[in-house]
């Protein structure tokens, strides 16, 4: 019994060691990317700044904070490029635990798109013209000929393949002059001096080239290289005796970077034992050195609001307004101030929230049916499967209620409820319609 007591004290005590990783001093929230590394951590000192981030084994950066959802990123392109197909967006679950999904949206959503109402259809090349004059007068040159997308011309943005230009060589039967071209330069010739005396300039070297890439012809004469076949630069890099620069000491570490959390601390030294002179080389290395800090002390986690309640059901004290088209009363909703650890700020805003309504529950209220709404998102939103729907809603008769806005303030009054509903009498398909989504995404 003793050795089985021991042996759970043991897994115990590894299991309270917390693993090591890559810790960073900023996680990106709407890319889930990790920046400015700090260096290697326990993961719970990594975490006591809810801003930071880590890596571990996984090469996954990982977020510090309570687990949120990021916002909906920006829709893709549609996935054809005419007619109609799919678009897609995504959001993601960083942070420690996992994100509540209420009203069930998942990390994926998938709506219908169509950028063309047509697609591209190639048109065919109509005869070719007659060659134009040769664009040389002596020699040899080049003649163009052209023709045009229209037989048929193409629709909605369709073309010809292949060019609407052709060229051929045209020969004028004279001959054209030769004009002169230089040689490449030649090499640097030797310094004029091997230093610089103080008070003058430096010393110079010389390069030459020639007129013989081609030289210019006689008959026709041709035109001699223009510019000089001489060049002159000064000479550079004859200094005085060159000092090497030196490290001096160390400086003490600065204080910690921070006040929570993992920080940083600096330490720096000059490159002044001896400094460099006369076009010595500077010190090498780094004249700044970064070590890590621990403060041991949590950062403040601010809180963050839940979602909102549900609405209560709508009362007034003492009364039954249940149906009554002149006697408001008031629902409310809550929310709770999650998260907030280590003295963080609290949620701005009130825990609680009401408004004016009038109780309609199982109340009978004509109406008349809406037209047909914009089409939803595809469900599933991936595979072959998907379909998209579109609905028309019974539109409620309110105009007995006559007061809608009420108390000093003003406040719309809302319809608490559900009430028995009479609309003309229509056909389930004439309610609902559903269509497959087209050019939808496998499932990965």
């Amino acid at each position: 019994m003793l050795l089985w007591t021991l042996y759970y004290m043991l897994l115990a005590a590894q299991e309270s060691v917390s693993e090591k990783a890559q810790c960073y001093q900023h996680f990106d929230a709407q890319l889930g990317s990790c920046s400015h590394l700090l260096g290697e951590a326990e993961v719970d000192d990594c975490c006591l700044n809810p801003r930071f981030g880590y890596k571990d084994s996984d090469g996954v950066c990982h977020s510090c904070r309570p687990a949120k959802w990021t916002e909906w990123g920006p829709w893709g392109s549609c996935t054809v490029s005419c007619l109609e197909g799919v678009q897609q967006r995504r959001r993601f679950c960083y942070g420690l635990g996992t994100c509540k999904d209420t009203q069930k949206e998942g990390s994926l959503e998938t709506r219908p798109c169509e950028e063309k109402t047509c697609c591209p259809r190639q048109g065919g090349w109509a005869e070719w013209g007659q060659w134009q004059p040769c664009s040389v007068t002596c020699g040899t040159g080049q003649k163009l000929r052209e023709r045009t997308c229209s037989s048929p011309p193409p629709v909605c943005g369709g073309s010809c393949s292949g060019q609407s230009r052709e060229y051929a060589s045209c020969d004028t039967g004279k001959v054209c002059p030769v004009h002169g071209g230089w040689s490449d330069w030649g090499a640097w010739g030797a310094c004029d001096a091997n230093c610089t005396r103080e008070g003058s300039s430096p010393p110079q070297r010389h390069s030459f080239r020639t007129c013989t890439n081609p030289a210019p012809s006689t008959d026709p004469p041709g035109l001699p290289c223009p510019g000089s076949e001489k060049r002159s630069e000064h000479c550079v890099g004859l200094p005085y005796c060159a000092v090497h620069g030196g490290w001096g000491p160390w400086g003490a570490y600065s204080e910690c970077s921070v006040t929570c959390g993992l920080g940083q601390r600096v330490r720096t030294r000059a490159c002044n034992n001896p400094e460099p002179r006369h076009g010595g080389q500077r010190c090498t290395g780094d004249p700044v050195s970064i070590d890590m800090c621990n403060t041991r002390v949590h950062c403040p986690v601010d809180g963050e609001w839940s979602e909102w309640s549900e609405w209560s059901e709508c009362k007034r004290a003492g009364k039954d307004i249940r149906c009554k088209t002149y006697s408001p009363g008031r629902q409310s909703r809550e929310r709770v101030c999650e998260h907030r650890e280590w003295n963080g700020t609290h949620c701005p805003g009130s825990i609680q929230e009401s408004r004016p309504c009038y109780d309609i529950q199982g109340c009978r209220l004509n109406g008349n049916w809406s037209d047909w709404g914009p089409w939803g998102l595809c469900q599933p939103n991936c595979g072959p499967q998907a379909q998209k729907t579109r609905t028309r809603t019974c539109v409620l008769d309110y105009s007995q209620y006559t007061t809608l806005k009420i108390g000093p303030n003003k406040e719309t009054a809302h319809f608490a409820g559900i009430p028995f509903a009479r609309c003309p009498r229509l056909e389930a398909k004439e309610k609902t319609r559903s269509e497959p989504c087209l050019n939808v995404p496998p499932c990965t």
